[in-house]
């Protein structure tokens, strides 16, 4: 057996022992003991309410203040690949596949090659506790995943690539960010990326254990710049064709719950996108 096809569990052994080679070189033995697509279907859960805070746009407070809300559950849609439906015949679930605890989630990892080609995105996810005055939410997984440029997923569409999805904690900050394209827009839905969050990188190897399922809506005036490069094709008629009002997941929502999950961009179709979002958890 290959070193990466152990599954998740070896991954975090792993960066354990790195994480201790790394204290012993630079402090030694003393700093160790004083030291760790197609479509989606489903309706949109009404289980969570309110809104949770997105920086950098309108919404109920700003992470660090008192105010901050619940984000809502949504469906996790028909390509999830976290161990809930199947893809091409067989059980779909890269969480338990080595090489998903990850920033940068453009190319395929565990022996697949491929980098999805796309406008380049910096997304920080800000985790926080609704119920302790929006406090961050250290050392939680955040799993995300979404299509490619033309629309299309890794694992189900493209059942030779699994990229465009990745794992990782929470930092002390209750941030996780991940470096990716910029969504296509296909027929029937609002662009979007999904993400999942769990306890903890140890329980983030099924669906099951999930303690939120979501979904980002981008903004407008980015996926207008966007879907206007010849990288996107069909993704300017698309998106005309589409609305958060009319989306079958957005729809339901109010305006202040799009506002609060939709990340807060800024950046150009050539020099790439930043930017930031917060979800807020009932803890």
């Amino acid at each position: 057996m290959h070193d990466h096809d152990r599954g998740l569990i070896f991954d975090l052994q792993a960066l354990e022992r790195r994480r201790l080679l790394g204290l012993m070189a630079a402090g030694g033995g003393a700093m160790l003991l004083s030291a760790c697509g197609g479509s989606d279907s489903g309706a949109t859960s009404t289980t969570t309410t309110t809104t949770a805070t997105t920086m950098g746009t309108t919404g109920t407070g700003t992470t660090g203040s008192t105010s901050c809300g619940t984000t809502p559950t949504e469906t996790n849609g028909p390509y999830p690949a976290d161990g809930s439906n199947m893809a091409n015949g067989a059980p779909s679930n890269v969480l338990t596949t080595s090489g998903v605890v990850r920033s940068d989630i453009r190319g395929s990892f565990a022996g697949l090659s491929g980098t999805a080609a796309g406008v380049p995105v910096g997304l920080t996810v800000n985790l926080v506790n609704v119920n302790s005055a929006c406090a961050a939410l250290a050392d939680y997984a955040i799993y995300l995943w979404h299509a490619d440029a033309n629309g299309q997923y890794s694992v189900y569409d493209l059942a030779q690539q699994n990229y465009l999805r990745g794992a990782q904690a929470t930092n002390a900050s209750g941030q996780a960010t991940f470096t990716t394209i910029f969504p296509g827009c296909y027929a029937g839905r609002y662009p979007h990326i999904h993400f999942e969050v769990y306890r903890s990188l140890a329980t983030a190897t099924s669906y099951v254990n999930r303690v939120l399922v979501s979904q980002f809506a981008l903004p407008a005036e980015a996926c207008n710049a966007v879907y206007a490069t010849s990288g996107y094709p069909s993704g300017a008629q698309r998106f005309a064709q589409t609305s958060t009002s009319g989306d079958n997941v957005f729809g339901d929502n109010t305006s202040a719950q799009i506002a609060a999950m939709t990340p807060a961009l800024s950046g150009t179709p050539t020099a790439g996108y930043t930017g930031s979002v917060t979800v807020g958890l009932s803890v």
